[in-house]
């Protein structure tokens, strides 16, 4: 990822962590998006590697990029959030402007560049919370808000994940669901959870990962569909 955004600098392109990191006060984008990664412990190293680089991979997709750019205004806000127990969530990335290749380049850059934290349980309802805050200390305005969630497991730390999202809901703010399924045996089902308990709001919807080496391509397919305004 750093050597296609030192590839894009040798070319002669305008630096794309300026154009990433410049907002001013109340710009207006299509979509204000916050990409709540789980990093809990039932994520391992390898795991999580894959898990980001399927992030980074579909931030500077053709796909993402042709559906951002083909937006009313052309531009969306993401910020990048990784979480595990109820205590602890962090922002990799804040509010950044993306509006085309090179900003999002320099988003993803910024993203590899961050060191890995791994926390023990899993607390959704606590990743829900704190990126609904994110929402208030934005300095963009968007007709959409969306928080696009992902994970390998049920919420087992603070309170219970639907009260969570149905604040968010309340708040304006729709969930998106990413559950990877992987080789764990969930009862009744992780894509079936997430569904009744974690996603919800306008136009929500939610792409299941069958495993770790498939998350790349669904989270390409989730991010696209998410700026587009379209669903499954």
């Amino acid at each position: 990822m750093r050597q296609m955004l030192h590839r894009a600098r040798r070319q002669g392109r305008p630096s794309p962590l300026s154009n990433a990191a410049t907002t001013g006060a109340h710009t207006s984008v299509d979509l204000q998006l916050v990409l709540a990664v789980d990093v809990s412990g039932s994520i391992d190293a390898e795991e999580a590697a894959l898990q980001r680089r399927g992030y980074l991979h579909a931030l500077t997709s053709r796909r993402v990029i042709r559906a951002i750019e083909a937006g009313p205004l052309g531009r969306i806000a993401l910020a990048y959030v990784e979480w595990g127990d109820r205590e602890h969530q962090r922002v990799v990335v804040g509010w950044r402007l993306i509006s085309g290749r090179a900003s999002a380049l320099a988003v993803a850059d910024e993203i590899a560049g961050a060191a890995r934290q791994v926390w023990l349980n899993t607390s959704i309802s606590g990743a829900i919370d704190f990126s609904v805050r994110l929402f208030d200390r934005s300095d963009f305005e968007s007709p959409r808000h969306i928080i696009d969630i992902s994970g390998d497991g049920h919420s087992n730390d603070g309170r219970e994940a639907p009260a969570a999202r149905d604040d968010a809901i309340a708040a304006g703010v729709t969930i998106n669901g990413l559950p990877i399924l992987d080789d764990r045996v969930v009862p009744g089902g992780l894509d079936r959870y997430y569904a009744e308990e974690v996603i919800g709001g306008p136009g929500a919807f939610q792409v299941v990962a069958n495993d770790f080496a498939d998350f790349g391509q669904a989270i390409q397919t989730k991010l696209a569909l998410e700026v587009a305004g379209l669903t499954p």
